[in-house]
């Protein structure tokens, strides 16, 4: 079963209150969804995850794929038992890295990649769609081909091209009907190749659409252009997922074109190296200015980290090497993120967004 239901459009923005069921699993869009590359969040255990309150988290096709590998993920039950997770989650089809690995060849058929050792690895739309049903995520992603920026029109109507050719090959292939698979609009910074990706796209009526191809060097400015070009475009009625853009300036102003659906690393990588947020920015806690700095990261802050710990500690750790420093990092980092939607979605029921939000936050 999928459902999705905007239950209330912001005054003044594109910004929406959504509500996601799948398969019964119930999330309130828009939302924030952590990312847990090889089926873990670095640093954290995933019922940390749960506890701070997040229902939905993303995993990467291709690592799993390369390692461990479809079959033994398939005979654990699926992601879900392997990491005992019983949220939603969605896995990215390998898509980006076509873009974020250096040794490849790109075909008609597919991907050929260098990996470690020398070794090489195939990963094509069947590959793709054979492996996110074995890991047996709710929400499947279309593979797809993501190129740089900058990069020429011949080579964004490429990807626009392959990508539409691959996510057909995934519709004739696809087996199971517990499983839901978003298209994804790529053309770069091309406005008409966006428009043409978006038409190819709407054609398969999936159940909801993902903006790729953005947050690959393009900068905040065209970033934003882009998102809310594709975002007009695509339907009132489905999800709309804007895929590895987190930073929550970003969020903020992507959510006011209408996005309904993040990741990124962003919350976690920081997490781990001591760049720690707050409603007044973001600060850097391993800075000699915190070494005699005995307030929370945030007093505004809720979370565990700051209800009992200081800033003073967390540079400590930091600086020491503690493991702990980065748990702890993380964990406040994703608890910022989880209470930065929270609080965008009662701005909107309430009247009060942007406005409001931007009050609250000096991201």
């Amino acid at each position: 079963m999928f459902k999705f239901k905007v239950k209330k459009k912001a005054k003044g923005s594109h910004a929406r209150i959504g509500v996601l069921n799948v398969n019964g699993k119930v999330i309130e869009t828009p939302a924030f969804f952590p990312v847990a590359t090889h089926a873990a969040i670095k640093g954290l255990p995933i019922d940390k995850v749960k506890e701070i309150g997040f229902r939905g988290i993303l995993c990467n096709t291709f690592h799993l794929y390369a390692s461990p590998g479809p079959r033994i993920i398939e005979k654990a039950g699926g992601l879900h038992k392997f990491m005992s997770w019983d949220g939603v989650i969605i896995t990215d089809s390998g898509g980006f890295q076509v873009f974020s690995l250096p040794e490849k060849e790109v075909t008609e058929d597919g991907v050929l990649f260098k990996v470690k050792g020398g070794k090489e690895l195939f990963l094509g739309p069947v590959e793709s769609l054979k492996a996110q049903e074995a890991f047996g995520a709710e929400i499947i992603m279309a593979f797809d081909y993501v190129v740089p920026y900058p990069c020429s029109y011949e080579d964004a109507k490429r990807g626009v091209e392959l990508t539409f050719k691959w996510t057909k090959a995934m519709l004739r292939e696809k087996k199971r009907d517990d499983q839901y698979l978003f298209g994804i609009v790529q053309g770069s910074t091309y406005k008409d190749l966006r428009e043409r990706s978006v038409e190819l796209t709407l054609s398969l009526e999936l159940p909801g659409y993902a903006i790729g191809g953005v947050s690959v060097g393009e900068g905040p400015e065209l970033l934003r252009e882009i998102t809310q070009f594709v975002a007009r475009k695509l339907p009132f009625s489905k999800p709309r997922y804007l895929m590895g853009v987190g930073n929550p300036e970003d969020l903020i102003d992507c959510v006011s074109y209408g996005i309904d659906i993040f990741d990124c690393v962003i919350p976690t990588r920081y997490g781990r190296y001591g760049t720690l947020f707050t409603r007044r920015g973001p600060i850097r806690i391993t800075n000699r200015k915190y070494r005699r700095d005995f307030y929370p990261i945030d007093t505004s802050c809720s979370c565990y980290v700051c209800q009992n710990y200081t800033r003073a500690y967390l540079h400590h750790l930091f600086k020491s090497g503690e493991l702990l420093g980065a748990y702890f990092g993380i964990y406040h980092n994703l608890h910022f993120y989880h209470t930065l939607m929270e609080e965008i979605r009662d701005a909107i029921r309430l009247d009060r967004f942007p406005q409001g939000i931007l009050e609250e936050y000096r991201c």
